[in-house]
């Protein structure tokens, strides 16, 4: 991929577990399909996956098992045909020891292969939490989609995880810089004579001490973009979520998160996993299915732009 290139791997993560990762990811895969987009979709759980199961896949023959063990060389060989046309699917580890804190070598391995699948699209699915091979994964993908709620929790966790992984980033980019990788660490500590709470305090911070390297400390946090889909919206008032999120993520971290969409609650969407079927497959004219599909549309338009996947995977420390 090139700059100004469409964005072709897009992970989707967020702090809290229970809020809808996995059929976003699901959702918008089927969605984007539906609009004659050939899409795999990766279970990047590593812990507890269950994306198959989702897509109505009871035993899958193949997994990140196989690859991780390298029983196979090739990513593309543990592809699992689905039940939509246009869908492959890589169904995560978590049956062996160590599966879901993979080596360097072998997370390295992973992440430079997934770009080279024969796909429009590539949407990894994250587990829950900020471990740190969740903030890599995230951080080498181009596309970054952040799941969440209203809920208060959900909220501290989803700020949590783009904090978690813009530090991360930082501290990559920076691995190298002493000078600035000290001062990094100094954000936030309260112990700590820096003083410095935030981003911004950073920035202020180096521009007068180590003004030399402001620009890239700046060029860093303009590469950071990530996009925010709320799940479960109920009324409109759920939204002012998403402002809340803009809003801390601006005066703390200054970045400034973009939306993708909102997807409205829909009880038919329990029903369907339980019936082991994509939702917008087993209700096509419910609530959410609706709201998914205009979601897929806009992913389209948003998706037209990037800065490069050799670019993303330098900084997470994995080029």
């Amino acid at each position: 991929m090139t700059a100004k290139s469409r964005i072709k791997l897009w992970s989707i993560g967020g702090g809290k577990g229970g809020v809808g990762k996995s059929i976003v990811t699901l959702g918008l895969g089927i969605c984007l399909a539906e609009l004659g987009k050939k899409v795999i979709l990766i279970d990047g759980d590593l812990g507890g996956a269950n994306l198959h199961t989702l897509m109505g896949v009871r035993f899958p023959p193949t997994t990140l098992e196989d690859f991780l063990l390298r029983r196979v060389s090739r990513l593309e060989d543990i592809i699992v045909e689905t039940q939509v046309e246009g869908i492959g699917l890589i169904c995560g580890a978590d049956d062996i020891l160590g599966s879901a804190n993979p080596t360097y070598a072998q997370k390295m391995r992973l992440m430079q292969q997934i770009e080279n699948l024969d796909a429009d699209f590539i949407l990894l699915d994250l587990g829950a939490g900020t471990s740190f091979n969740t903030l890599d994964m995230f951080n080498a993908s181009p596309g970054k989609i952040v799941v969440f709620t209203n809920q208060v929790t959900s909220l501290q966790n989803a700020y949590g995880f783009i904090k978690s992984s813009l530090y991360r980033r930082l501290c990559r980019v920076f691995a190298k810089d002493e000078d600035l990788l000290w001062l990094i660490y100094q954000v936030g500590d309260k112990g700590a004579e820096s003083g410095m709470q935030s981003i911004r305090d950073l920035e202020n911070r180096v521009a007068q001490a180590l003004p030399e390297k402001w620009p890239r400390l700046q060029q860093a946090l303009d590469d950071y973009q990530a996009f925010l889909l709320i799940n479960m919206v109920k009324k409109s008032q759920d939204l002012k979520a998403i402002d809340i999120i803009q809003t801390v993520c601006g005066d703390f971290l200054n970045v400034q998160p973009q939306v993708l969409g909102a997807l409205a609650f829909d009880p038919g969407v329990e029903t369907a996993v339980n019936q082991m079927t994509p939702f917008p497959i087993y209700m096509k004219k419910g609530r959410a299915s609706a709201a998914i599909r205009e979601i897929a549309r806009s992913f389209l338009i948003t998706c037209r732009i990037s800065r490069g996947f050799a670019a993303s995977l330098a900084a997470a420390g994995l080029g």
